[in-house]
């Protein structure tokens, strides 16, 4: 969802200051102020914990205090996982699932579900060719949550976004239990990518992109760190050359969009992400922009706001390809 997310960061790097958005994302996952053991009890379950992307964000949700149960599932090797992050002396109670027939003890009474699961990207991989493998995943496990924890928040991170959240609303439309509030594309990695580049462009301490520094940048500067963040992914697989992906910086991504959802749910005011969600803001269904989190999931889909020329440009021309990958999902959910 890159491209669509990325028209609200655009703004911010114009004006030399980031997005609400990407000030609330900033939150390191290690900060003391997170809420103290008093917290709510919240169960979080994570599927696909036990590869590239589910274990470092396994280990971030152990350390996350707002957490008092965490469930980590996967076909095989959750175990594992599950006894190596249990050894660190957090809050959180581990348990590891494997295969299909504990997929119901791993889910039953989650607040959180994330989902990482499915292949990795490789070199020379569409989003189509990652579609192809992903989709059935991402259904039969959104069956699951359906059917075990109707009411848990949905992270997706499954790729590609763009058509993986419109699988899980049809499978959760069939079941009868679909609760566009609740359904999340997380697209926080973006604004994470953004922020650092941002700061290395303006030659100031990442740190303080959540204030407003001082410098401003021209024109081609902007569309050269859009490019750039738009192109992130490509960036990790070639410097990995080509034996892994963006998994760390994913999974630090992923545990602070979880983070934020959990501290809505808390009841902590004023929780602001990028997500990709059910929208009215553009005619279509799914779309990328800031969020308001609370009790119920999503309290509010923020507007766009004022827009640049090349931000006007870019908005019409990511349109056609976001239109066929939510279609290409839809389509999918139904013919299965």
């Amino acid at each position: 969802m890159k491209v669509a997310m990325l028209r609200s960061i655009q703004a911010s790097l114009r004006r030399g200051a980031p997005s609400a958005a990407a000030a609330s994302s900033s939150s390191p996952v290690l900060r003391r102020y997170y809420s103290s053991e008093s917290a709510p009890e919240r169960k979080v379950a994570v599927l696909g914990a036990a590869g590239g992307i589910g274990q470092p964000l396994a280990l971030l949700m152990k350390l996350n205090p707002l957490v008092s149960k965490l469930s980590l599932y996967d076909i095989a090797g959750t175990p594992g996982v599950a006894a190596d992050v249990g050894h660190i002396n957090t809050r959180s109670e581990v348990s590891g699932y494997a295969g299909e027939d504990q997929l119901r003890q791993a889910l039953e009474g989650c607040d959180v579900v994330i989902i990482p699961a499915g292949v990795p990207r490789k070199p020379g991989m569409t989003r189509d060719d990652l579609f192809n493998i992903n989709a059935g995943i991402v259904q039969s496990l959104c069956t699951a949550i359906a059917k075990y924890c109707p009411h848990a928040l949905v992270n997706m991170i499954s790729n590609p976004v763009n058509s993986t959240v419109p699988i899980a609303a049809e499978v959760f439309k069939k079941a009868g239990t679909y609760d566009e509030k609740r359904l999340f594309g997380v697209t926080t990695l973006d604004v994470v990518r953004a922020k650092t580049f941002y700061a290395g462009k303006a030659n100031v301490p990442v740190a303080k992109v959540n204030a407003t520094p001082s410098a401003n940048l021209a024109d081609e500067d902007i569309k050269a760190l859009t490019k750039r963040t738009q192109d992130g992914g490509t960036e990790v697989v070639e410097a990995k050359a080509g034996k892994g992906s963006a998994t760390l910086s994913m999974a630090y991504a992923g545990a602070l969009f979880a983070d934020a959802c959990l501290k809505g749910l808390n009841g902590v005011p004023d929780v602001v992400e990028c997500s990709y969600v059910q929208s009215s803001i553009t005619e279509l269904p799914f779309f990328a922009s800031k969020v308001r989190l609370g009790k119920n999931g999503v309290e509010e889909v923020l507007g766009l706001g004022p827009l640049s020329d090349f931000e006007k440009e870019g908005l019409e021309a990511l349109k056609p390809e976001l239109k066929s990958s939510i279609e290409k999902g839809i389509k999918f959910a139904n013919q299965s």
